[in-house]
């Protein structure tokens, strides 16, 4: 088969149709957008806003815990309303607040419109993961591996467009990459609008074919049982904070391995996540068998860390192949975690109220982003020493885990739809 015809048949197997490869054009060009501006947003306030370095932290830490409301908020919208509308929504509330600081340098008003920037951001991650696993359906987890694979590549080419823009070092460069990114939020938004409203589960009585009836919908903040998988979720996020905070700030502070290579464990990162996250899922065909990826996930965050340990005891070259190790360790790690977070929240979520579950679920990578950098940094201020004891802290929260959830997942195959019934 020639490489068109490949590509041809790919493009076909992707799932849900022509909305499923327009939800992947949606995630291709939000995540150059963010590409763009993310390398770039703490340069703006500093060099072109000219706040201090302080007001700086103190803007991107207020907006970035303010965003942790966007989750559930977006969630509970969800179950009321039509997705795609709220979700474009969304869109162009990140759209309209990037704009809006480039009206403005005061700091209140920047931290403001942060904030509003960054409760749709949250907001608009767990809209599309809910569209993304009815559009996907028992695909769902193949399609949010190829998903994510689209987003890392959209990543890429962002920050590689944003690097070569940042090399002219004016202030209408910053401001251009800002502009770019609201603009690919106006595109998405526009594109999210052409999406066919996605169909929510149905709860069937059994063995008559006919929808159950209503009942008062589920209520996740009383649902012990995921109240409590969200919180392991939070230290099983630590990934995230690790590759981006925790590396680069490793190799230049506790290792010999060259500064130059802390961008270069990234581009590690999204090459493996483009070429390795669809074959991984072959590994969760169940969400019995996702929960299982929880112990290698484990292993491999546990490698990753004694690899950290490792590079602070030699030289430049040992330092650098310790680090490649680790980056390579963490980021499977992360993949794992990518395929078992999604399946398992999916499937423990509540038909009939999957947005505010989700929607709750979504305050974990939220809770993350803001803790987690802390975490790290004191890691690496405790030195060497102290990765092992994350690494065993993340084993701990797996094993929980997989306590927590194995006795209320579901044992059918994702590629056989699973049906609710209720016979009252």
């Amino acid at each position: 088969m020639s490489p068109s015809r490949r590509r041809a048949a790919l493009y076909e197997r992707i799932p849900g149709g022509e909305d499923g490869r327009r939800m992947l054009w949606i995630a291709l060009i939000n995540k150059v957008g963010t590409g763009l501006w993310m390398g770039a947003a703490a340069l703006y306030f500093t060099l072109v806003a000219g706040l201090p370095v302080a007001e700086v932290g103190v803007l991107m830490g207020i907006s970035g815990a303010a965003g942790i409301a966007g989750a559930p908020l977006a969630g509970h919208l969800a179950d009321r309303f039509p997705i795609t509308r709220v979700l474009a929504a969304t869109q162009v509330q990140q759209a309209l607040a990037l704009l809006a600081l480039l009206t403005t340098h005061s700091f209140t008003l920047m931290l403001v419109y942060s904030a509003v920037g960054s409760l749709g951001d949250r907001g608009s991650n767990v809209l599309t993961k809910l569209c993304s696993a009815r559009i996907g359906g028992p695909d769902r987890i193949r399609y949010q591996a190829i998903q994510r694979t689209v987003s890392n590549a959209g990543w890429a080419v962002g920050g590689l467009a944003a690097a070569v823009t940042l090399s002219i070092g004016t202030g209408h460069a910053y401001q251009g990459l800002l502009i770019g990114n609201a603009f690919s939020y106006a595109a998405v938004a526009a594109l999210t609008l052409r999406c066919a409203e996605p169909q929510a589960p149905t709860r069937f009585v059994r063995g008559s074919g006919e929808p159950a009836p209503a009942a008062p919908p589920a209520n996740p903040w009383r649902d012990r049982t995921y109240l409590l998988f969200t919180a392991t979720e939070t230290m099983l996020f630590l990934d995230d904070a690790v590759l981006q905070v925790g590396m680069p700030l490793w190799i230049v502070h506790a290792t010999g391995a060259p500064h130059g290579l802390a961008p270069l464990l990234l581009v590690l990162n999204c090459v493996m996540v483009v070429f390795c996250q669809v074959p991984l899922t072959r590994f969760a065909p169940t969400p019995q068998s996702a929960r299982t990826l929880l112990a290698p996930l484990a292993g491999f965050f546990v490698i990753g860390c004694l690899a950290l340990t490792a590079s602070a005891r030699g030289g430049a070259w040992f330092a650098t192949a310790a680090m490649l190790v680790a980056a390579a360790a963490l980021t499977l790690s992360e993949m794992l975690h990518a395929t078992a977070s999604w399946e398992l929240s999916v499937a423990l979520a509540a038909d009939d109220a999957q947005g505010a579950y989700l929607g709750v679920h979504g305050l974990a990578q939220s809770a993350q982003r803001s803790g987690g950098p802390l975490l790290v940094t004191a890691v690496i201020a405790a030195g060497p020493v102290a990765w092992p004891l994350l690494g065993a802290g993340v084993v701990v929260t797996c094993a929980a885990q997989n306590r927590l959830v194995r006795n209320r997942l579901p044992r059918t195959a994702l590629s056989v739809p699973a049906v609710t019934v209720s016979e009252h």
